[in-house]
């Protein structure tokens, strides 16, 4: 498995499945008890290898762009999701997130897929960008930054649709873009890129302050520097993205990396998933131990869709 696709997918569901079992348990808890392994159980009691609602939206992000790029089938695909149990690991759901929840439900009775998610302030939780990493793949055709930033903001819009969170998500791709194959920035290199380009689209767009403000901890080019204490991990979107870039840039390994993020403790799955996409891009899914490959469940099914997913963009 050496190509770019399989590396953010497979990377992204394995960060996913090893954070699942610790999810919300405490950073003081993992320090006494440090996942150092994927195991099963814990808190949903599902085996090992299960992922979360963060793969599901994504691989159904995912097998929409196999047959182009149609946001509002994509709405409908996480519609099927919840109802239906599409792209779900072991036929049933067993966690949602309030503000995604909302918005399926209001496309589930009509409203239009980019029109669905809040876009008020206190709706900034991670929703969007746990499942944002296969636009990815059609976002790098684009050059111009705001063309990539309207048709982001739209994906992202079907959940979450205030601009934090589209900035965020925007941040991801850009960050992840930079750290693909075919250009592959020493991570140092491509954070401060992707900082800069985060600030040159704030100021296109003419963005609020305060929202630039939210992203100063990351565009001060000094997030690496902080200490653990410092990096805080619950679902909040900002402190997702901010949580996500440290344990990359801090670690020198894919296992390294998606450990770390997981033993943060709190939203441990989509933290795990986040930096597992980052980590599985820059280092490549052969990086990935082969024993947590191997417990993934509906490996053969992720394994299709991303071959599918190559041939409509490779």
């Amino acid at each position: 498995m050496n190509n770019t696709i399989k590396d953010a997918i497979f990377g992204l569901v394995v960060g996913d499945a090893l954070g699942v079992p610790v999810e919300f348990k405490s950073r003081e808890y993992l320090k006494q008890n440090p996942l150092t392994d994927m195991i099963g159980f814990g808190t949903y009691f599902q085996p090992e290898g299960t992922w979360s609602d963060d793969s599901s939206l994504t691989l159904c992000l995912a097998e929409v762009l196999t047959k182009g790029l149609d946001v509002q089938e994509i709405g409908n695909s996480f519609v099927r999701w919840y109802f239906e149990y599409h792209w779900t690991a072991h036929g049933a759901i067993f966690d949602v997130g309030k503000t995604t929840l909302e918005a399926i439900l209001k496309i589930s009775e009509g409203e239009k897929a980019e029109l669905a998610g809040n876009t008020g302030e206190d709706s900034n939780g991670n929703g969007s960008l746990m499942r944002i990493l296969p636009l990815l793949f059609e976002v790098q055709k684009l050059k111009d930054r705001k063309e990539k930033f309207e048709l982001i903001r739209k994906v992202s819009s079907i959940t979450h649709g205030h601009i934090r969170s589209c900035l965020a998500c925007y941040y991801y791709l850009e960050f992840a873009s930079l750290l693909c194959n075919g250009n592959h920035y020493p991570i140092i290199d491509a954070y401060k890129i992707a900082n800069q380009s985060l600030l040159n689209l704030t100021e296109e767009l003419e963005v609020n302050p305060k929202e630039i403000k939210s992203f100063e901890r990351i565009t001060n080019d000094e997030l690496g520097e902080l200490q653990e204490e410092a990096i805080q991990s619950s679902g909040y979107v900002i402190y997702t993205l901010e949580a996500s870039i440290w344990c990359l840039l801090t670690t020198k390994s894919y296992k390294e990396a998606v450990l770390k993020a997981v033993n943060l403790g709190e939203d441990t799955d989509t933290t795990g998933a986040v930096v597992g996409g980052l980590a599985g891009l820059y280092y490549g899914s052969d990086s990935i131990p082969k024993e947590w490959i191997d417990k993934i469940a509906r490996i053969k099914d992720i394994d299709d869709l991303t071959d599918r997913l190559s041939n409509k963009y490779n």
